[in-house]
This record gives structure tokens, sequence and C-alpha cells, in this order.
């Protein structure tokens, strides 16, 4: 096995620290939401809102980070061996069957990953910071200390954040459980934590090949 650093310092700094807040703000929202008592309602309320604007802090650098190092490209969408990919998932890693696609530098996740990634990124994630703000934003005063609340029903704001909250700890629980899926249980943690991902011989010349090309071209 070769060793190859795909995974930059930022982009893991980034991976944990985003996966530690997502955490902790569903830990302070169940709270909010009397599910669970931990630090107490007054101090689940500020927690939450403090996590909040880092993670909102954390995903602003992010964007800038991907689009100036061109990080943005590995999450284009394609079809090709999607439809492996899938069988892969469904049916052949129950078989030990092989990976259908590699990992590499210029490719870190196969076209299933692109898709759920980029759906994570542009819909999920929007739809808890947006209806996170305006839930933030529902009743505040003005400049005349008149204590003004938004035309929205605070019920529908309330259910739309909960149900993308639910659906990032499901993306969080399954996002887990798919890291258990490289050549060993724990080699994709390691991966994200040390940087460097391990190939296969063969699959390390494909990838120099390609880089020659390029170079070439």
């Amino acid at each position: 096995m070769k060793r190859e650093y795909i995974y930059k310092r930022f982009e893991r700094f980034w991976h944990w620290s985003q996966a530690s807040l997502i955490m902790f703000l569903s830990v302070t929202g169940f709270e909010v939401h009397d599910t669970i008592h931990v630090f107490g309602y007054n101090q689940a309320v500020v927690y939450h809102r403090v996590a909040a604007y880092l993670l909102l802090g954390l995903i602003v650098f992010a964007i800038f980070w991907h689009f100036a190092t061109g990080e943005w490209k590995q999450y284009i969408p394609t079809f090709k061996k999607l439809k492996d990919q899938i069988m892969y998932y469904s049916i052949g890693i129950f078989k030990n069957e092989p990976h259908p696609t590699s990992r590499t530098v210029l490719h870190k996740l196969n076209p299933l990953q692109v898709l759920t990634y980029l759906s994570f990124k542009i819909v999920l994630i929007p739809l808890v910071i947006i209806t996170g703000i305006m839930y933030m934003l529902y009743k505040h005063v003005d400049t005349n200390d008149i204590i003004v609340t938004s035309d929205i029903p605070l019920e529908g704001i309330a259910t739309w954040h909960t149900f993308g909250a639910f659906m990032l700890i499901t993306f969080l629980i399954v996002h887990v459980y798919m890291t258990t899926t490289g050549e060993t249980l724990t080699s994709n943690v390691k991966a994200m934590i040390t940087g460097y991902e391990e190939f296969e011989p063969e699959e390390e010349d494909e990838k120099e090949k390609m880089k020659k090309s390029e170079l070439v071209s």
C-alpha cells in the first residue's frame, strides 16, 4: 500500500469542527424543545445561539476556502458510475465486492457522495440557517422600543427548523456508518485525522499517469 496526502489541514479542521458544532447544536436544540435536560433552558438557548454563530462563521470560511483552492470542483455532480456505486452500497459491499471507484486527490468523493454532500451544502444547511435566523429575528425591539414580531407564523418557522435539524442528525448518523465501509472499519476516520489515504500500487500508478497527462495537456 502507498500513502497519499488527500485531506488538507483546513479541510480536516473544518470537517471535525462542523461535526462537533452540529452535535452540540443538536443537544442544546433538544433542550430548548424540553426533550432533554443538560444545561438548563436559559443556558441552552445562549449556547445554541453562540454555536449557531460559530457554525455560520465556519461555513463562510469554508466557502471561501473551497473557491480559493478550487476544491469546489469536488462537488460537480456526475452520473458516471453512479448506478455502480448505488449497487455497491446496496448489495456489493455485503459480498466483499471491489469498490467501483477509487479515491484520489482530484476525486475524493464517489458519484453518490458528490450528490449527497452537494444536497447537504445547498439544501439542508441553508434550510437550517435561514429558518434559524428567522427564528432569532422573529421578535425584536424597534427604535421606538416597541416589540415587533414577524408576519410569518412562528410555528411554521419552528417546524421547518426542527425538520432540518432532524435531517442533519440523520445525515450525521449515516455519515458515521459510511466511514466504516473503507478498507478497514477505521481507515476512513484515520485518513480524516492524518490527511493520508492508502492506495494499492496499481491505483497509485494510474493516478500518477493522470497527473502527468494533465501536465502535458
